[in-house]
C-alpha cells in the first residue's frame, strides 16, 4: 500500500513545483497592472490662502480652501483593449466658507497603459474638454511596483506640458517609508483671456485705459510615493495664478494656494498601499517560496515512501518459514510443536501412508 501513497506524494510534489513560477511569473504580471474601474476621491486643503472672487470683484486673503478630486475609471471606454485603462479626473476648488461658490474647476480625461503606467493618446483624452492636447510621461500614477530613485516625466494638466517629476529622498508619511518626488512647473502662459479688466485692479494707475489680460501658472508639487506599489500617498501643491497684461506691467493674483492632502485620507491612501503591498509579496515571494520548499517536502517523503515500498516487495510477503532442527525437522527444539509454515505432526495410533514404490 506504501507504493501508491509515495507516487501520490510525488506527484503532488511536482505540481507544487508548477505551481511557484505559475503565481511569481504570471499571476503576479496580472496583479501588477493598473485596474480599470477605479473609484477615489481625495480631499486637499490650504490656509491662508488667497484668490479672486468674481462675484464680488474682490480679492479674498486668509482664506481656507478646498481642493476635492475624483478619480473615476470608465471601463468601456478603451475599445476593449485591456491592456488600456481610461480614467476621468475632476477637481473643484472651493472656499471653505461658501463651499457652493467653486473657485476654480477642472476636469481631464487621461488614457494609459495599464503595465507601465504610460500615458498614451487615445479613447477620448482631454484637458477641459481639449482633446488636441497631446499627453506624454506619465499621469496619475507612478510605474506600479517599481517605483525607483530617479526622475520621472509627469504631465501637468493646467500648463499641458511634461515636466520632470525629480527625486528628492526618503520620508516617513503615517508611518510609511516613502520615496518624495518634487516637480517645478514654470511660470507659463496658459490662457489669452478675451476680456478686460480694470487698470486699478492690475495695479496701473488710475487713468490707465482697462487692459486685456493673460493668464499665468506656476506650481510646485510634491508627491509622496510608496515605492512598493506606486501608490501616491500625499500630495502637496504650492499653486499661483495670476493675470498679467501682455507688457507684463500690470497683474492681479487669481489664486495662491498651499494645498495639502487631509490627513485622513493619507491614513486611506497609506492603508490602501499597504493591503496591495501584502498582495503582491503574496504572489512574489510567499506562495512561490513555500510552494517549492512543500513541492521538495513532498517529493522526499514519496521517494522515501515508494523506496520502503520496494524493498518490502523483494523481499516477500506474508511469514517467514521457520529453520529446520538439527533433526531434519521443523518446529521449535524445545516443545517440540511445530514452527510456523512447518508440516503439523499426525496424531498418535496413525501412520502416514508411505508413497508405493515403482517397480523397475
Amino acid at each position: 500500500m506504501r507504493r501508491p501513497v509515495g507516487l501520490a506524494l510525488i506527484c503532488l510534489g511536482a505540481f507544487c513545483l508548477t505551481l511557484a513560477p505559475l503565481v511569481r511569473f504570471y499571476m503576479a504580471d496580472q496583479m501588477v497592472r493598473a485596474p480599470l474601474n477605479r473609484y477615489q476621491v481625495t480631499r486637499l486643503e490650504a490656509r491662508n490662502a488667497t484668490y479672486f472672487d468674481q462675484a464680488s470683484l474682490k480679492t479674498k486673503t486668509g482664506v481656507t480652501l478646498q481642493a476635492s478630486n475624483t478619480v473615476r475609471g470608465d471601463v468601456r471606454a478603451n475599445g476593449g483593449d485591456d491592456r488600456i485603462a481610461v480614467w476621468d479626473s475632476s477637481t473643484n476648488i472651493y472656499d471653505t466658507a461658501n463651499p457652493d461658490k467653486p473657485v476654480q474647476i477642472q476636469g481631464y480625461r487621461i488614457a494609459f497603459d495599464r503595465a507601465s503606467s504610460q500615458l498614451v493618446q487615445c479613447c477620448g483624452a482631454h484637458v477641459d474638454g481639449d482633446g488636441s492636447v497631446k499627453m506624454r510621461g506619465y499621469g496619475l500614477l507612478f510605474p506600479l511596483a517599481n517605483v525607483r530613485k530617479r526622475d520621472y516625466p509627469f504631465f501637468d494638466m493646467t500648463t499641458k506640458q511634461a515636466v520632470p517629476m525629480r527625486y528628492s529622498g526618503e520620508e516617513e508619511v503615517r508611518g510609511m517609508r516613502a520615496y518624495r518626488f518634487v516637480q517645478q512647473v514654470p511660470d507659463t502662459k496658459t490662457a489669452a483671456l478675451d476680456v478686460k479688466l480694470p487698470a486699478r485692479m492690475l495695479g496701473l494707475p488710475a487713468k490707465t485705459p482697462d487692459q486685456k489680460v493673460d493668464r499665468y501658472s506656476s506650481a510646485t508639487i510634491t508627491v509622496w510615493v510608496d515605492p512598493r506599489t506606486g501608490i501616491p500617498v500625499k500630495h502637496r501643491q504650492t499653486i499661483n495664478s495670476t493675470v498679467r497684461t501682455p507688457d507684463q506691467r500690470g497683474r492681479m493674483t487669481v489664486a495662491s494656494a498651499d494645498l495639502v492632502t487631509m490627513e485622513a485620507f493619507q491614513k486611506s491612501l497609506v492603508d490602501m498601499a499597504n493591503s496591495n503591498a501584502l498582495k503582491l509579496g503574496m504572489v512574489r515571494s510567499y506562495v512561490p517560496v513555500t510552494a517549492v520548499l512543500l513541492g521538495l517536502a513532498l517529493l522526499v517523503a514519496g521517494a522515501i515512501g515508494g523506496l520502503a515500498g520496494g524493498v518490502r516487495e523483494r523481499r516477500g510477503g506474508g511469514p517467514v518459514p521457520a529453520p529446520r532442527r538439527s533433526d531434519g525437522k521443523f518446529g521449535d527444539t524445545a516443545s517440540g510443536a511445530p514452527a510456523s509454515g512447518a508440516p503439523a505432526a499426525p496424531p498418535p495410533g496413525r501412520q502416514i501412508p508411505s508413497a508405493p514404490s515403482r517397480r523397475r
